[in-house]
């Protein structure tokens, strides 16, 4: 249940979006607890996939950098090409910023192979030392999904096979989410794409 806190404040966050603001300092979302005078904050638990290079992705991949994560699965026939095509931008616009990572997990590990996710990475013409693409344990993957708030899951009914969303989550180098967009909307990715340059300013 814990995308539906997401869904929430993305309509809070898309109300408050409208007209040109000064950058505000990014939240950290998610299932915060307070304790008294203590917050203990939501981050992203430990993981270990493996990506298109056959090399080993776990948070130590990421110690000290930002990163832009977001599920999808390669013969996805809807959302996933126009959400690969909103992290190409990231990819172009940050190539030379060693700060930022992006991390796409794949929901159908079955077809989803290591060689097959190299041959998409290839098509797409991006490298795995700043964009990995990564496979492993399906239910590991689905659970991880709910730490980031997100949807996946496999759904007969869905295209593909599959119901995931399309956001793109933000990720501070403390594992905290601090920012997210609907991935398949280039207006809402401008609006990403500010997030992201505030939170690089302030690590």
């Amino acid at each position: 249940m814990r995308y539906l806190t997401l869904i929430a404040l993305a309509a809070l966050m898309a109300s408050c979006g409208k007209g040109e603001q000064a950058q505000q300092p990014l939240p950290i979302l998610g299932d915060n607890k307070v304790n008294g005078s203590d917050t203990l904050y939501h981050q992203i638990p430990d993981f270990a996939f493996v990506d298109q290079d056959s090399n080993l992705v776990t948070n130590a991949t990421f110690d000290g950098k930002a990163y832009v994560a977001d599920f999808f699965f390669t013969s996805c026939p809807t959302i996933c090409p126009k959400v690969k095509k909103q992290m190409l931008r990231l990819y172009d616009k940050y190539q030379g910023d060693n700060r930022l990572m992006l991390l796409s997990y794949s929901i159908d590990p079955k077809r989803d192979t290591v060689g097959r996710l190299k041959v998409y990475a290839e098509n797409l013409g991006v490298s795995a030392n700043r964009w990995h693409f990564v496979t492993g344990d399906k239910d590991k993957t689905y659970q991880l999904a709910e730490d980031y708030l997100s949807i996946a899951r496999e759904d007969p009914n869905a295209p593909g096979g599959f119901d995931h969303s399309g956001w793109l989550l933000l990720v501070d180098k403390n594992r905290h989410i601090r920012s997210f967009c609907d991935g398949t909307d280039p207006e809402k990715v401008d609006r990403f794409m500010k997030d992201i340059d505030w939170l690089l300013a302030h690590m």
